[in-house]
């Protein structure tokens, strides 16, 4: 039985969080890291077309999937837009309702965060728009079959998930170790440069948590503009907050800047994994406008990330469903591989130092 899915004595499949967060990093296997092999899209149009040669009749999730995307490319999700939308056709008691008029989504690809920062974080997501808790991770349970007496069943399972989830370490550079005077150099450059967005590691390790403005950070900008105050207000006054909107950022000012623990294995970068290698997002001129990876288990030890197959100007034309989401595309909206320039202010022997630092967090 795959790890990502639940399969039950009928035989059923049911979609686990490994589905998203449980990846491939070369041989290695690592519940937690974010899956750059994902999908969902070309899984969900697969079971259509076998439907149709089997002269089955087509479910209504087969159109739904047809202008709600799973996933423009391999490896990301709409995940977040999947969350606004279920939690739309919600009360605040999280019972069935139509809304009194019908929602208009920003859809977006996003790479799923590690789970092996969550134990240094005080808050949840991409912007840190919500407090930890165990109820935030059930927003992705709310489909109608689930009503909230099953959600409060279910309660303390997530409680023990959230806890596995901070429990998770992150995991150590398998390959070569670095030159160890490059590693000091690296740390020292990334100490001056780095830690008070992203902290510090060791012992006596800190981290501010910071929000940075998004202005200032100039990454993609579609994630921060798609879900608006009144979709964070139906989340923050609902059960899923024990109705206490304490704490929840309506009105956000940028994206949260991540601890770095285990870098080294959850490429791509940047939130919506636009950047395939360390080396890329330390040489912001340098990263590709198009590209697609090696199949696995390859990694690119040199660069640190993935290794990249093919790279070009723009996606070739004419490809079909599943080579076209083989290719990231960073013309798309939500895609841009844009921003995070500050690596720019290094010289390009202190770029060298602190990827060698970065690989051995």
């Amino acid at each position: 039985k795959p790890l990502q899915y639940v399969v039950d004595e009928q035989g059923r499949w049911s979609m686990s969080c490994l589905a998203c967060h449980g990846g491939q990093v070369g041989e290695q296997v690592l519940p937690g890291l974010p899956n750059a092999h994902l999908a969902l899209q070309d899984l969900m149009d697969d079971l259509a077309a076998l439907r149709k040669l089997q002269g089955r009749p087509s479910l209504l999730g087969d159109a739904l999937w047809r202008s709600v995307p799973l996933g423009e490319t391999h490896g990301t999700t709409n995940a977040v837009m999947f969350s606004v939308a279920l939690l739309t056709y919600r009360d605040k008691d999280l019972n069935v309702v139509l809304p009194r008029e019908a929602p208009r989504f920003r859809h977006h690809d996003l790479d799923a965060p590690p789970w092996w920062n969550v134990a240094r974080r005080s808050t949840l997501y991409l912007d840190g728009f919500t407090p930890k808790a165990h109820r935030p991770l059930m927003q992705f349970l709310l489909v109608p079959t689930n009503g909230p007496a099953r959600l409060k069943e279910w309660e303390d399972d997530f409680r023990d998930i959230l806890a596995y989830i901070e429990s998770v370490k992150a995991p150590r550079w398998p390959f070569e170790a670095p030159d160890v005077g490059l590693v000091q150099q690296g740390k020292a450059v990334f100490e001056r440069a780095c830690a008070s967005c992203h902290g510090t590691y060791g012992e006596g390790g800190r981290y501010a948590e910071r929000r940075v403005p998004i202005d200032q950070l100039g990454t993609d900008r579609l994630r921060f503009e798609s879900i608006v105050p009144a979709q964070r207000r139906i989340y923050a006054d609902s059960w899923l907050t024990g109705y206490d909107p304490t704490g929840v950022v309506v009105e956000t000012t940028g994206y949260v800047a991540p601890p770095l623990a285990g870098i080294w294995a959850s490429a791509p970068y940047l939130h919506n994994g636009s950047v395939p290698t360390l080396w890329h997002l330390l040489h912001p001129d340098q990263r590709p406008k198009a590209w697609r990876r090696a199949p696995a288990p390859a990694y690119d030890v040199r660069r640190g990330g993935l290794e990249v197959l093919e790279q070009a100007e723009a996606v070739p034309a004419g490809l079909d469903g599943w080579t076209r989401r083989s290719w990231f595309d960073t013309s798309k909206p939500g895609k841009s591989a844009g921003g995070h320039l500050f690596p720019q202010a290094l010289a390009p022997a202190e770029k060298d130092a602190v990827l060698a630092y970065l690989l051995t967090l």
